[in-house]
């Protein structure tokens, strides 16, 4: 009894020295976060007064300024994607031998961006590179430069260089400057010959061209089928271009038993390819008797989306090349589709028409006069104004060199950003009240939001905490279900695009990427910033509303914890980690269990998933337990206190802006080409 009792002991005191250990890991732990939270703070104020030990410096809210300008990011874009010449660009295929097309195809599938596209959209990569040669110490690609070649080495041996530093070398086998396919971009880095090299390179329209023919084909024909189906006939587009999207392939060799009569099932089938035979028991004893065949464009099992989950015959793969099926399951199904009376808006369709308010309409460009700077950017400025000299009520001016935007080809962005602001009528995104234009430039002239950028208030402040988090992220919510009803994708959702009013509520700005792409549509221009583009964006995979939410998630984590989850040093390396998807990504401890749900839930690979995407609309969100208790109707009435309300002293306060300088370029030159006419 007495080693029992001494074995009890031994156990108990082990026992109590763990929980010792235990308590000690959690102290340490929350003192981690708490360095962490620290660091970040302290990271802050040194950005913001670094600027203050140089001599000779501006003034001290300049620095400010200045400092702050360059952590802000910038939104990148492709030219926008034309269905109708990208759908028949059509690239020649080059001849290959056997170990080319081998040695290109595993170099695209060793490098982290490329080995992300489909087996079908590789191939025909493979199939349009065209040789390059180089020789000796020549530059393949310039640091700086406009780039839109992609290349795989064959033969040779290259440097790459970045500010005149040796980054390292490459031989065979080996893919670069990927990033110049997505979209046009300066190049990051420098790559030099040092030995003769032989190269194979794509270009990007034929790279965008692949990628969206290959997408829209597979669509196209999903939805074909789905057509065919009397249970998804007389479903809205919308709907049936969701199934479309969720539809998965599987392949079944000769003789698979694809269903078996009695088993319980929930999967729907369409025959993309072969032929089955389906066959049934007429006795217990007896044997399989074949009923019929089905082949391709036919279908089986759609009663098992009704529930009637008991199969009543077999299907079996009958062809010898064995059977490809492109199947939907019942949950699938039913996230996606309900009732059509169940489909009722959150705010009904008023499809307004791009009128200005009367006393806009007579109103003149010299009636303007400049009070303020608010904001700088490579597109031209933002300033404070007022009308006729009325002091009582100021503007916003956003002004937009004309040639610029001729430059970098966002003459389409321009047009869908004047015609979607001036329709929109949401106490959550800033009001255009008119446009003007001349030689030069371009003017929108914006409410005013003189509560500055949230950017701004987060910096300051680090990170918000849940509440404050819930109020900003519901009025987005609030602004995506206004824009999405209307068919609009936004695609650039950060806080540098939300503005605070005088009350506190934050307003969406800057439509320079929205797009109204209809409802179950998709478009497929690579556009947003870095940080915060979708997965299907960054595969030229085609998108739709459902990008937004994805970027609703990242959103909230920054909120949350002052930092996006997925950052890299440059944009591909970035990219590369957003095509790892949420879990892979360590959500820091402030972020409560609900809230990391939520963002998982948003940041979905893949599309459909997304909260907010399937059959309850943006009441998926508004019903999440994060939001639980939060008062929607309140937001929507302006009745909801906000955390922060802005120290706003007048129509001509801007003390919430960072200070800019006088404008020191010269004008840009004219553009009277006329594609603004209808501005």
């Amino acid at each position: 009894m007495g080693t029992l009792r001494d074995l009890q002991m031994s156990l108990n005191e082990k026992i109590e020295e763990l929980r010792q250990r235990d308590e000690l890991i959690d102290e340490l732990e929350s003192e981690l976060d708490e360095k962490d939270v620290l660091i970040k703070k302290l990271q802050n104020e040194l950005d913001k007064y670094r600027s203050i030990l140089k001599p000779a410096t501006p003034p001290v809210k300049k620095r400010m300024a200045m400092t702050r300008e360059r952590i802000k990011r910038t939104a990148i874009s492709a030219e926008p994607a034309c269905h109708s010449v990208l759908s028949l660009y059509k690239a020649k295929r080059i001849p290959k031998s056997p170990p080319t097309r081998d040695l290109i195809r595993q170099a695209i599938l060793d490098n982290d961006f490329m080995k992300n596209l489909d087996m079908g959209q590789i191939r025909e990569i493979v199939d349009c590179m065209y040789p390059v040669e180089y020789t000796q110490d020549s530059l393949i690609i310039n640091e700086g430069e406009v780039g839109s070649l992609v290349y795989v080495m064959e033969e040779g041996k290259v440097e790459v260089t970045k500010d005149s530093t040796k980054l390292c070398t490459m031989g065979p086998a080996k893919v670069f400057g990927e990033l110049a396919i997505l979209y046009n971009c300066t190049r990051t880095a420098s790559v030099k010959a040092i030995t003769a090299c032989k190269l194979w390179a794509i270009d990007r329209p034929c790279f965008q061209s692949i990628m969206m023919r290959t997408g829209l084909m597979r669509h196209t024909e999903n939805l074909e089928f789905l057509r065919s189906v009397p249970t998804f006939k007389h479903l809205p587009e919308e709907s049936l271009s969701k199934i479309a999207d969720v539809l998965e392939e599987a392949h079944y060799n000769n003789g698979d038993y694809i269903i078996r009569q009695g088993a319980r099932g929930d999967t729907f089938y369409i025959i993309a390819k072969g032929k089955v035979k389906v066959t049934k028991k007429t006795s217990k004893a007896g044997d399989d008797q074949v009923i019929r065949f089905l082949q391709r464009g036919e279908f089986f099992g759609e009663r098992a989306l009704q529930g009637e989950d008991v199969r009543t015959a077999s299907i079996v793969a009958a062809d010898p090349a064995g059977v490809d099926c492109l199947v939907i399951d019942r949950e699938s199904y039913s996230q996606l589709i309900s009732d059509l009376d169940e489909l009722k808006r959150v705010y009904e369709d008023e499809d307004e028409k791009a009128v200005f308010d009367p006393e806009f309409v007579k109103l003149k460009l010299s009636d303007i006069s400049i009070v303020a700077t608010l904001g700088v950017g490579g597109f031209g400025r933002v300033e404070l104004v007022q009308v006729n000299n009325d002091i009582t009520k100021t503007f916003a001016l956003k002004i937009l060199k004309k040639h610029h935007i001729v430059e970098t080809r966002q003459q389409e962005h321009i047009m869908n950003e004047k015609k979607i602001m001036s329709e929109s009528r949401s106490d959550f995104i800033v009001r255009l009240y008119r446009t003007f234009k001349d030689r030069k430039y371009l003017y929108m002239l914006l409410e005013v939001c003189l509560g500055g950028e949230l950017w701004t208030v987060l910096r300051d402040k680090g990170s918000f905490d849940d509440s404050t988090t819930r109020f900003y992220t519901g009025c987005v919510v609030e602004a995506f279900a206004y824009l999405h009803n209307k068919g609009v994708v936004y695609r650039d959702l950060k806080p540098e695009n939300l503005l605070i009013d005088t009350q506190g509520y934050v307003k969406l700005v800057d439509f320079g990427f929205a797009k109204k792409v209809g409802l179950g549509r998709k478009t497929w221009t690579f556009c947003g910033t870095p940080e915060y583009v979708a997965p299907e964006i960054i595969l030229n995979k085609g998108h739709d509303i459902s990008a937004d939410y994805w970027s609703l998630g990242i959103l909230m984590f920054e909120l949350l914890t002052g930092s996006p989850p997925f950052s890299g040093q440059d944009p591909m390396k970035t990219y590369n980690i957003i095509l790892k998807g949420i879990d892979a990504i360590d959500f820091p401890r402030k972020i409560t269990k609900n809230a990391q749900n939520l963002i998982k839930k948003l940041c979905r690979e893949t599309p459909s998933e997304r909260l907010g995407f399937g059959r309850g609309g943006v009441r998926e969100i508004q019903k999440h337990k994060w939001f639980e208790g939060f008062n929607w109707d309140g937001l929507k009435k302006r009745s909801h206190k906000p955390p922060i309300t802005p120290a706003i002293k007048g129509t001509t306060d801007t003390s919430n802006f960072d200070d800019y300088p006088e404008e020191e370029d010269d004008p840009p030159p004219d553009d009277v080409t006329g594609w603004d006419k209808d501005f």
